[in-house]
């Protein structure tokens, strides 16, 4: 059985990365790379928390402060990803809200808090938040309702409504609309219908 050829032919390609003819790298010399543009670690570090996920103008802000980032620089970075829309806070508050009610159920007041803390202006907030509908909290809150009152069958009736007001005021529901959802829910529950 013969062994593969490496003769010649193979010593003749120079080796990948270094061009016929350049000098091989010098042990201990060091690599002097000029210092890095500000405004271009800035962009890098922006670019790279938006390809993670959506975010804040003041999420990024954050960010970057966290980073030592000059606030100067900060804020001329955050101004041109504006000016080409890639941070857009009405947007991100938009599709918040959105995946907030569909994931967690949550109302309005809650939806606020989470937009405060997120640091979405509340001008912003109020705009996005007046498309919430109280129709559409209602319905919500009632789905809510009925998918818990599944898991306490057979509980005492002031027990369901002891957690289930609890869940809904956590959700940032209000008590008037809770006490009515729940009211409901627990007289139309099979276990308390008299027969």
């Amino acid at each position: 059985m013969s062994q593969p050829r490496r003769g010649r032919a193979a010593a003749s390609f120079p080796s990948r990365g270094r061009r016929r003819g350049a000098e091989p790298p010098v042990a201990g010399a060091a690599a002097v790379d000029p210092e890095p543009d500000a405004r271009e670690v800035a962009r890098a570090i922006v670019l790279r928390q938006l390809t993670m996920a959506p975010r804040s103008r003041a999420q990024l802000e954050d960010k970057l402060a966290a980073r030592d980032c000059d606030p100067r620089v900060a804020a001329e970075v955050l101004d041109r990803m504006e000016d080409v829309g890639l941070i857009d806070d009405e947007a991100y508050a938009q599709s918040l809200v959105r995946s907030q009610q569909a994931s967690r159920g949550l109302a309005r007041r809650a939806l606020r808090h989470e937009l405060r803390r997120k640091g979405v202006d509340d001008e912003i907030s109020d705009a996005v938040l007046d498309d919430v509908s109280d129709e559409h909290e209602e319905e919500q809150a009632r789905e809510l309702v009925a998918k818990k009152m599944r898991s306490l069958h057979g509980k005492d009736s002031a027990v369901q409504t002891r957690r289930l007001a609890g869940m809904l005021a956590r959700k940032g529901y209000s008590s008037e609309l809770s006490w009515r959802v729940v009211r409901e829910a627990v007289a139309d529950a099979p276990e308390h219908q008299r027969d």
